[in-house]
């Protein structure tokens, strides 16, 4: 019953909970997209930030309550409080961003004003095209060569990793504004259709114990420390956000487990081929 994938407060849980948790209310939950660039998940309303969530990206909202929506994520089953004003009504989206980021313009000219930075992985209902850009439902203009439609995906995660180099450091974030290692990790792999967990620890949990592996590393394994994880390039090279060097960054894999063991942080607990 982990909060954080357990869609339950104490006012409201999930319909399929009922008998399993206790709550005034069960709810079947209402569909809902972000509308916000991106938006805070937070662990309480009004408290830390957990995750994040982005623009166009679905929502499963079981309850309204002083200015925030309690939900959970559709993309990966990730629960928590998220301002309402980030949220609007359901509509079905065509696209997503396959680019590291891109922007939003007032006209299909990238000289126009520009409305809002959308990250890797937010999604859009377009309605028009034209040689080089996209219109969105509500008005808006995108690159075309930022875009693809949903059923497209990248089949190598760690390019889409690394696509993300130098992105700033940001503890629970997942946009181009900053990310920690779990959600690089997570966005290079939903990229390429599959879905793991928002954290590092329930990243590790539900894909373990994955392929059987020999000694030595290969391309887009994935490395577990306690509170961490990164992607392997190759057998002596990961990538990973991490908080030393607060970016994206990639590592000599001996000197990340000699670095993050000095550091008072532990050994590699894990290596997991999906």
């Amino acid at each position: 019953m982990d909060r954080r994938i357990t869609p339950a407060n104490t006012r409201v849980a999930a319909e399929e909970l009922r008998g399993q948790v206790d709550a005034e209310n069960y709810s079947t939950g209402t569909p809902m997209r972000v509308i916000a660039p991106v938006a805070d998940i937070l662990a309480t309303p009004g408290g830390k930030r957990d995750r994040q969530i982005l623009m166009g990206q679905a929502v499963r909202v079981f309850e309204l309550h002083e200015g925030y929506a309690y939900l959970q994520s559709l993309r990966d089953g990730y629960c928590g409080y998220v301002a309402e004003v980030a949220l609007g009504a359901n509509f079905e989206t065509t696209h997503w961003v396959t680019a590291p980021a891109s922007h939003l313009y007032a006209e299909a000219d990238f000289k126009s004003p520009d409305h809002a930075l959308l990250s890797l992985g937010a999604e859009l209902r377009i309605v028009e095209t034209t040689d080089k850009y996209c219109k969105t439902h509500d008005g808006f203009w995108v690159p075309l060569q930022h875009i693809a439609p949903l059923d497209f995906r990248f089949d190598d995660p760690a390019m889409v990793a690394e696509s993300l180099l130098g992105t700033d450091y940001l503890w629970g974030g997942d946009s181009r504004s900053g990310l920690d290692c779990s959600a690089l990790v997570q966005a290079a792999f939903q990229a390429c259709g599959v879905t793991i967990p928002g954290d590092s620890d329930l990243q590790e949990k539900g894909l373990a114990p994955g392929k059987p592996m020999g000694n030595t590393p290969e391309r887009n394994d994935l490395m577990f420390w306690k509170g961490h994880v990164a992607l392997v390039l190759d057998e002596q090279t990961l990538i990973h956000a991490n908080a030393g060097a607060m970016a994206v960054v990639r590592e000599g894999i001996a000197e990340a487990i000699d670095r993050i063991e000095t550091q008072g942080d532990g050994p590699v607990t894990s290596r997991i081929r999906l």
